[in-house]
């Protein structure tokens, strides 16, 4: 029974200790290594839209800082992707933060890729918001067109993206003529 209580003892301070170590290492991290967003680009629909696109364009082997990406979405954040076979199918592909930042990982290290935007409209109304933006985006695989549609929130002293859902137009269908720049 002794043997027992003392192992319970050792199991119940164990956490404790790992928790304590956590922290003292985070205290420990340069600070140029915790990076926030730009407070002044969150507080703004256009700020933290814009933020999130400087964010995945880059050139392969770049450096990113896919901590500060995490904060510009709530943690529950949904990233889904729309594609279509050529045969009109459909397949709806949905990631959560983690997932994304995970991938986004390994794909932005193999290979450039730049997205900017072309157009958009911003809905907005007590506290949620909607933008649905065109884009254009090229890298090692070309370029193509779509459209990306996002969901925010604001908690009073800033944006959060609580989802992104895109498309592209490698079906051939065209950017609605609205959201496009061609004439």
């Amino acid at each position: 029974m002794r043997m027992k209580n003392r192992f319970l003892q050792i199991y119940k301070y164990s956490g404790l200790i790992i928790l304590y170590l956590f922290i003292f290492n985070l205290s420990e991290m340069p600070a140029q290594s915790i990076k926030h967003p730009d407070t002044n680009a969150v507080k703004t629909i256009d700020g933290i839209i814009n933020e999130t696109l400087a964010f995945i364009s880059g050139e392969s082997k770049s450096s990113y800082n896919w901590g500060s990406f995490r904060l510009l979405f709530a943690a529950d954040a949904q990233f889904m992707y729309l594609s279509h076979d050529k045969d009109g199918q459909k397949t709806l592909h949905t990631m959560n933060l983690e997932e994304f930042a995970r991938l986004g990982m390994q794909a932005y290290q193999q290979s450039d890729f730049s997205e900017y935007e072309l157009k958009k409209t911003i809905d907005e109304y007590n506290g949620i918001a909607h933008v649905f933006q065109s884009y254009e985006a090229s890298g090692d695989f070309g370029s193509e067109r779509g459209m990306n549609s996002y969901q925010l929130i604001f908690d009073g002293k800033r944006w959060w993206i609580t989802s992104i859902l895109w498309t592209d137009n490698k079906n051939g269908i065209p950017i609605p003529e609205n959201y496009s720049i061609d004439p």
